[in-house]
């Protein structure tokens, strides 16, 4: 029997996949559970105009975000944090005043959970990099400049 599944199932498929399963399976487990549903030509044609109106979404988001990352290429953000003598800054800088410089420095609204720093904590006065994940396919480098107030 085949079915179309709702749900990732271990060790069967993802979700949207149709797959063939023997009958109790499909019967007894999968479609009273609410992971799939039967694979008759309705349901089929709901899947190819789901799938289709999917990718033309995911594809205009994945075009926002090339966008997005043209206007970040090239960016130098300057960070200002308290800092001693010897060049060691009082507490860290993280994602957030990242997100906090390019709203104020470039006027762009970045989510501060798709930010990465490298490295583990930014303690000291210096230059860095921090990678912007805007899409799964779509991450920007871009450096930051921690300088003393």
């Amino acid at each position: 029997m085949e079915v179309i599944l709702k749900q990732d199932v271990a060790h069967l498929g993802f979700a949207n996949d149709i797959v063939t399963v023997k009958n109790g399976y499909a019967n007894n487990y999968l479609i009273p559970e609410g992971l799939a549903i039967m694979a008759n030509p309705t349901n089929r044609k709901i899947l190819a105009e789901n799938l289709r109106q999917r990718a033309f979404k995911e594809d205009k988001i994945r075009m926002e975000a090339e966008a997005l990352a043209a206007k970040l290429e090239g960016i130098v953000l300057k960070i200002g944090a308290k800092a001693s003598a010897t060049g060691k800054i009082f507490g860290s800088v993280n994602s957030i005043q990242i997100a906090e410089a390019i709203k104020t420095q470039n006027d762009l609204d970045i989510d501060r959970r798709k930010i990465v720093v490298d490295g583990e904590n930014v303690k000291e006065l210096g230059t860095y990099k921090a990678k912007i994940n805007l899409h799964k396919e779509v991450k920007v480098v871009i450096d930051f400049e921690v300088v003393a107030e």
